[in-house]
């Protein structure tokens, strides 16, 4: 089992595994060791779905290989030209996965890629978890939005939401079991609920309600679809179970190019945004994300993104070059597309302003202390990353195994990525 992708992308590769081991199948790391190869994947960047192929390309001819996820949805034609496959099928599988394997194996080829655009999988199907303490639990599939540059609803449809009652049975099952961190997570979490009159703010009262000792990560939220609630949203970022984390991407910093995006906000209004939460929480960590290059972007549109990095000082800046995608409407600008050179140049330019501006905002932790939850291994032998109550990362180092772990601790090193801290 390979698995690509986004935070939603973990939770089906998670409901894969669980299923496939629930229906007597045994799960090996090992593709050597392997009957049958089961890829995730996805496919919302050029170089991500380059990486995918590449790898799909080097499974020995003599193993079965199912090709779940994004990827089939948005590039059939190029996985039907480029790839040996034994079955292709959509994102969120969910229970399917084990009748699809069982046919592979009968020597059946298996394309079934539209099922899945309507439904969902239940949220109480067995689980493999890839993170012994987060439990990453989809909200809703698809999302309300048009862009111009994105290609994923044509791989997870358009919305379809969990009722309220079913996230939080989830939760409180996933917390019962060990969980002590629970990611939020789907397309956009901002729209979350509006087709069955809810929304997010709702939601997160309810989780939050939940009994245990457990804290929310939030997953990314678009702009616009957050407004019209966004003090109910703010009140319920108030409890202390919630990290004080927004992931809020902003696309650009020009209007007439966020028009184009199909971004259904101006800069301005992005700004105010993010105001009315810091004005809530002064040490919020922001996330967003920009793209560097879409089609029609001026050298004056560009200047505009960086400004308002300058002006915003967003905490992490996700800087992608604009790649265009198949089935998109940004597929058809080529007579506005912009020369990869300059697409290149800029990127560079914005993630060195980035690192810059991240490295600043991680000044004001220096010396701060207070307790962490440690949820990850480091990528040194002997490090570990714990997050504090606004999702900063903080890598200690230990010969212990700190897994799950709250901890005291004081930042003694800043860096533009993580903060470094001792135990106290």
């Amino acid at each position: 089992m390979r698995s690509f992708g986004c935070s939603a992308n973990t939770a089906d590769s998670e409901v894969i595994s669980g299923c496939l081991s629930q229906a007597g199948f045994d799960l090996t790391d090992s593709e050597e060791d392997a009957d049958v190869v089961v890829f995730n994947s996805c496919a919302v960047k050029g170089p991500t779905e380059n990486r995918v192929i590449d790898a799909l390309k080097r499974i020995p001819s003599a193993k079965k290989v199912v090709v779940a996820g994004c990827l089939p949805l948005i590039s059939f034609e190029r996985l039907l030209r480029e790839v040996r496959f034994d079955a292709a099928v959509g994102a969120a599988v969910g229970e399917g996965i084990v009748d699809v394997v069982q046919r592979v194996l009968l020597g059946e080829k298996v394309v079934e890629l539209n099922k899945d655009l309507l439904s969902m999988p239940k949220l109480d199907l067995p689980r493999v978890q890839t993170n012994p303490v987060v439990s990453v639990v989809p909200v809703n599939y698809g999302c309300l939005g048009s862009c111009a540059y994105c290609c994923v609803v044509h791989a997870r449809g358009h919305l379809r939401s969990y009722e309220v009652r079913d996230v939080t049975e989830r939760v409180n099952r996933d917390v019962a079991g060990g969980a002590r961190e629970i990611w939020i997570t789907s397309q956009d979490t901002g729209c979350y609920g509006k087709e069955i009159g809810t929304n997010l703010a709702v939601l997160l009262k309810a989780v939050a309600a939940v009994e245990g000792d457990f804290r929310v990560r939030v997953g990314m939220m678009t702009s616009n679809m957050i407004v019209p609630f966004l003090d109910e949203l703010i009140d319920a970022f108030r409890s202390e179970k919630i990290f004080k984390f927004v992931h809020l991407p902003v696309q650009s910093g020009d209007d007439e190019v966020l028009r184009g995006m199909r971004r259904f906000y101006t800069a301005q209004e992005f700004k105010d945004t993010v105001a009315a939460l810091r004005a809530a929480f002064p040490l919020l960590t922001l996330s967003t994300d920009v793209i560097c290059g879409f089609p029609g972007e001026t050298a004056e549109a560009f200047d505009s993104t960086l400004q308002l990095i300058r002006e915003v000082q967003p905490d992490i800046v996700n800087v992608s070059k604009f790649f265009a995608r198949p089935k998109t409407a940004a597929w058809d600008m080529r007579n506005e597309a912009i020369e990869k050179a300059e697409i290149k140049h800029r990127s560079a330019q914005a993630a060195d302003l980035a690192r810059k501006v991240s490295l600043e905002r991680n000044q004001r932790w220096l010396g701060w202390s207070g307790e962490i939850l440690v949820d990850e291994k480091g990528k040194v032998a002997g490090s570990w990353v714990g997050r504090n109550f606004a999702y900063k990362p903080i890598v200690l180092k230990s010969g212990e195994n700190l897994m799950g772990k709250r901890l005291y601790v004081k930042v003694m090193k800043v860096f533009s990525t993580h903060l470094e801290g001792s135990l106290e």
